[in-house]
């Protein structure tokens, strides 16, 4: 890092204010997602620090932005839900033990991805073609598009004026007749309905009120059954019940957000010299604190959220205690078997987004990163982050595009963002909390439009249909699904194309020789696509008694090759033919001889054989042919 800093084309003034710009755009969706996985918005925060500034220092891509990430929060999700329910059947009940269980999840993701960067595995993603990133360029940024609408939403309430949760129905755990709640089993009544009021039958203390389909505990003022007809359900909470904000509100946040957007539209077209993101999101707040107008700021998107694990600001530093925030956590092997499937399926989603993010980044500026080395540090970062209490992340492509466009381009602009959402988190929380969600809501809409490939419109009719088809589906499953999902299936889909599109190129030319010896000459590659139309090329019946098959022009790929051509040497020797093999690579040649010694008595040596290399790494053989042993 100081070597970094020593270097004098590093441009402070920018890097620095784009990572001020970021770490501010970067708070709502963290928030966000940390509310998506119901756990405090400090856990996302947290993360964030940790994350952005270890992948900023040390990992392969400089301007990139990581961070607490929705992609990886919302996997989380299902696995917290289940740890609360395991957590309450220990023999000592733990609360909240689905944080505790995030906490492993994360640092097993983190041992992944390190495992994936020594193991070189970031270079694969050079596999992915141009179609499919298009395609998740363009569903990312209607993702991102579609979760700021969310910010036009309000929470109800309950009947206690809190944040009315979306319960759904479990198990059936009482039954109800008439106004009395009975067991299931002993059909003995245990409670009593009087109006909305549910009391003990025995000693007849009123324990529950009835409010809109839900049962709320009078202690604690939280749901604790569903109700209807049939009786009382055990509930899975989904999360917080919002509704479309209405109104002055309403008016007031539209006209906020085509505001900031106006600024950052029209601020770059007066001067360049400081961010027009950062500058829009400060006027939008001056004009706010000052002019007394009443709107959603990020302290009241904060703390209408909820969450467990960090309970406030001021609890960070109790965290720091190791001992006491890891003694909760049985560690055994049922906890590696629960939390396994959903590490790994983070850490490679962390991976494939960051991964693309980062050729996003390589064609913004011209240059290129280390795939590798990136995978190292993101799993260093998520393995910090789990351990000191903080939730998982990878690189943020909406953030990582506003640093850009701010002129973030190097590391400290990283390292900026990670240490100015640390002050926040430590310090200025409060003044944080003054800034409109409308300015942040704009600068992200502004950066959607920036982001989504418009030209991918233009193209749609100038490029292979197959192609059109992949961003298509890869836009669309990345909005119905998963970013992961949507990567394998146009990767998949690619493959198969290219493979069917060479498989129908091969080839082949036929001659007769002077002597009666018939010739065929193979165009194409032979592999697993080709070898159907490899064998209709072959007409072993009427065929003379001598063949020659000329290799000079194809290449043998995969296994289905070489077990196509034995096959097509035993239907000929069957017949009483006799058949030659020419013009094959050495390495081909190898391969061959692997599979069956028989090779080495059809296969003819020539002075010309080719030299290119098809199946195999070509240093993988830097021998002569002759010094093998077969």
């Amino acid at each position: 890092m100081m070597k970094y800093i020593r270097n004098k084309k590093i441009k402070v003034k920018d890097d620095s204010l784009a990572g001020i710009t970021v770490s501010l755009a970067m708070i709502p969706e963290v928030v966000a997602f940390a509310f998506v996985a119901q756990i405090s918005p400090i856990v996302a925060l947290f993360g964030a620090f940790v994350i952005g500034s270890i992948s900023a220092i040390f990992g392969g891509r400089p301007g990139l932005i990581s961070g607490a990430a929705g992609a990886v929060a919302v996997i989380f999700v299902n696995m917290i839900q289940e740890g609360h329910a395991k957590g309450l059947l220990f023999d000592t009940p733990v609360e909240n033990m689905g944080y505790f269980y995030l906490l492993a999840a994360v640092v097993l993701m983190g041992v992944i991805q390190v495992l994936a960067g020594v193991f070189k595995l970031g270079k694969f993603v050079r596999l992915i073609p141009h179609p499919v990133m298009m395609g998740f360029v363009n569903g990312l940024a209607v993702v991102i598009f579609m979760a700021q609408l969310g910010m036009f939403t309000e929470n109800s309430k309950d009947l206690y004026g809190q944040n009315k949760r979306i319960t759904e129905n479990k198990e059936l755990v009482y039954k109800i007749d008439g106004n009395n709640v009975k067991d299931i089993t002993s059909n003995n009544t245990i409670f009593r309905i009087q109006d909305k009021s549910v009391f003990n039958n025995e000693t007849n203390e009123e324990l529950f009120l009835i409010s809109e389909g839900q049962v709320f505990d009078i202690r604690s003022k939280k749901v604790v059954y569903n109700y209807n007809d049939e009786g009382f359900h055990s509930v899975l909470d989904k999360g917080v019940l919002k509704t479309k904000m209405k109104g002055s509100k309403l008016y007031i946040m539209i006209v906020l957000v085509l505001l900031t957007m106006l600024i950052v539209w029209g601020l770059p077209k007066l001067t360049t010299k400081v961010p027009a993101a950062l500058t829009a999101i400060l006027i939008i707040t001056f004009i706010v604190v000052f002019g007394g107008i009443e709107s959603i700021n990020v302290g009241d998107f904060i703390r209408n959220g909820g969450g467990i694990g960090l309970n406030g600001f001021d609890e960070l530093s109790k965290k720091m205690n190791l001992a006491q925030l890891w003694s909760n956590l049985p560690f055994n092997l049922d906890t590696l078997k629960f939390i396994a499937p959903y590490s790994f399926l983070a850490a490679s989603v962390g991976l494939i987004e960051t991964l693309m993010t980062m050729n996003l980044v390589d064609e913004l500026t011209d240059s290129r990163g280390n795939g590798n080395k990136e995978c190292v540090a993101q799993g260093a970062g998520n393995i910090l982050s789990g351990v000191f209490g903080g939730t998982g992340g990878c690189g943020m492509i909406g953030q990582t595009v506003i640093n850009i466009n701010a002129g973030g381009k190097g590391r400290l602009s990283g390292v900026m963002m990670a240490v100015t959402l640390l002050v926040f988190i430590l310090f200025a929380d409060k003044y944080i909390e003054q800034v409109p969600i409308a300015a942040l809501v704009g600068v992200m809409f502004m950066m959607v439009i920036e982001t989504f490939a418009w030209s991918s419109f233009r193209i749609m009719n100038k490029i292979p249909v197959s192609d059109a088809v992949v961003l298509i589906i890869v836009s669309s499953v990345t909005v119905i699904f998963d970013l992961a999902i949507a990567v394998f299936v146009g990767v998949i889909i690619s493959a198969l194309v290219f493979a069917w599109e060479n498989a129908k190129k091969i080839r082949a030319r036929k001659r007769m020789k002077a002597d009666g010896t018939k010739v065929y000459e193979i165009w194409g590659p032979l592999f697993f696509g080709s070898i159907t139309a490899f064998n209709e090329k072959f007409d072993v019946r009427n065929d003379p008694d001598k063949i020659e098959i000329d290799f000079i022009e194809s290449r043998v790929s995969d296994h289905s090759a070489i077990e196509a051509i034995f096959n097509l040497v035993e239907k000929y020797e069957t017949a009483g033919k006799k058949i030659v093999l020419k013009h094959l690579s050495e390495d081909c040649k190898v391969l061959l001889y692997k599979a069956n010694e028989k090779f080495q008595t059809i296969i003819e040596e020539d002075i010309d054989d080719p030299r290119y290399h098809l199946a195999e790494n070509p240093e993988k053989f830097p021998k002569p042919l002759s010094e093998y042993e077969f």
